[in-house]
């Protein structure tokens, strides 16, 4: 039987955790440690939280718990993390919500649609509501649970050339992560989409692999995307955010009074997460202009309403794909 190198790579360090469950009583042998894993830097929103709840998890418990927190794909790029979370070669992960689709979920890529929520408490009706808890469950055959949403916040494009209107996108190779929804929505605006994981897309546009991207405007600034990118656009037409989860087994196998004692400290550490999301992506916005590599153009309401006439029928597109019940609810719900 064949496995893949992910799998090979973690097997012996998942042998010796239940060669040691084994020998001893579980949780004996000191603190419990969590291997939390992820991509973005750590002066990112999803950086400042993770060091949160770390913080949090580890006063909480009084040292019962040791939480590792490992940003910048120390130890997996964004197509490895998922499998090794599965693995129990790491215990917690952040990814991007599209980041599901491969394991058969495709009803996060909805959050992918351009333009689909049209604020910050529209989107929180959804995440913090029914439809928000139906998707977290989706993910319990997979092995995983969904803990909490977190937010980064409203992409914008860049480019080195004004993207002003759909156009100006006609044949520019633009990065993306993978999803089947950014991949359309590129598309539709006459781009060529090539997918790279997170950590690939900085050096790409640097070398001239990808033109231009999306994201918010923390993670441009963060890993220096500005400085190769001479033109930034404030779209807004998309969101970023990501589900907290954890290792199934792992997570039920914890004494009850832990597991109570950490699902609120990760409530405590998604609340300040909300708090510093807008924050941190303004200040990046603030930076990115006072590095002077960069013209930042805002998109005037009939620039805007081109945009939205271009990418319209990406929703139509997807439907199918995403599950049109889902697809549907999520636009009663935010009044669309």
């Amino acid at each position: 039987m064949q496995i893949s190198v992910l799998a090979a790579r973690v097997l012996l360090s998942v042998c010796a955790v239940l060669a040691a469950l084994a020998a001893a009583p579980a949780w004996a042998q000191g603190p419990i440690v969590i291997k939390f894993s992820h991509v973005t830097a750590p002066d990112t929103p999803k950086g400042m939280a993770a060091e949160r709840f770390k913080e949090l998890a580890e006063r909480m418990t009084n040292g019962q718990v040791r939480v590792e927190v490992y940003p910048n794909s120390q130890l997996y790029k964004d197509r490895e993390e998922l499998e090794a979370l599965q693995l129990g070669a790491v215990q917690m992960l952040a990814p991007s919500l599209a980041k599901f689709s491969p394991l058969g979920v495709k009803e996060f890529e909805a959050f992918d649609l351009p333009y689909i929520f049209p604020d910050k408490a529209a989107l929180y009706k959804v995440t913090e509501g029914r439809i928000g808890a139906d998707l977290l469950r989706k993910l319990e055959p997979k092995g995983i649970t969904g803990l909490a949403f977190w937010d980064n916040g409203f992409k914008i494009m860049s480019a080195n050339k004004p993207l002003l209107a759909p156009r100006d996108f006609g044949g520019l190779r633009m990065r993306i992560q993978a999803s089947k929804v950014l991949d359309a929505q590129m598309r539709a605006l006459g781009a060529r989409p090539q997918v790279l994981a997170f950590s690939e897309a900085a050096p790409a546009l640097r070398d001239g692999v990808v033109e231009g991207t999306e994201n918010t405007p923390s993670n441009m600034y963060t890993q220096r995307m500005h400085e190769t990118q001479s033109h930034l656009t404030v779209s807004n037409h998309g969101y970023l955010g990501y589900a907290v989860i954890v290792n199934r087994k792992f997570w039920n196998g914890l004494p009850g009074g832990i597991r109570a004692t950490l699902a609120r400290a990760m409530r405590e550490a998604t609340a300040y997460e909300k708090t510093i999301a807008q924050r941190a992506n303004d200040e990046a916005m603030e930076q990115i202009r006072a590095a002077g590599t960069t013209t930042i153009h805002t998109l005037s309401p009939a620039q805007q309403a081109e945009w939205r006439r271009a990418m319209l029928p990406v929703v139509g597109q997807m439907e199918n794909r995403i599950g049109k019940d889902t697809v549907r609810a999520i636009l009663r719900e935010v009044g669309r």
